[in-house]
């Protein structure tokens, strides 16, 4: 009689444990989200440079990116984002913009 006992035991906690992992696995399925990344270049040659940094828990992202514009000003861009605003975004310039000698855009004829 033991066998039997032993043998329909190992089946009831075989059943158990994949009770748990199926549970655990739906559990995992329904998680919410949950992340932080950033990044840079600075490359003195190019002159490229630019940032971006996010982080999300659940609904709510937040992050902010940066770059240098062509015209010599800096771009920072402040954003957020959730279930109930949606996409917002806070954008800053620094600096003043220089632009090349030449010839006006107002003086080229635009015929279209």
């Amino acid at each position: 009689m033991n066998r039997p006992t032993s043998n329909k035991m190992f089946k009831i906690i075989a059943l158990v444990a994949c009770l748990a992992v199926i549970v655990a696995a739906i559990d995992d399925h329904h998680t919410d989200p949950k992340y932080k990344f950033e990044y840079g270049v600075k490359d003195g040659h190019t002159k490229d440079h630019k940032s971006q940094w996010e982080s999300r828990d659940g609904h709510d992202v937040k992050g902010q990116y940066t770059l240098d514009e062509a015209d010599g000003t800096h771009r920072v861009v402040d954003y957020t984002s959730d279930h109930k605003a949606g996409f917002q975004a806070h954008v800053q310039r620094e600096g003043h913009g220089k632009h090349p000698h030449g010839e006006s855009y107002a003086n080229i004829d635009q015929k279209h």
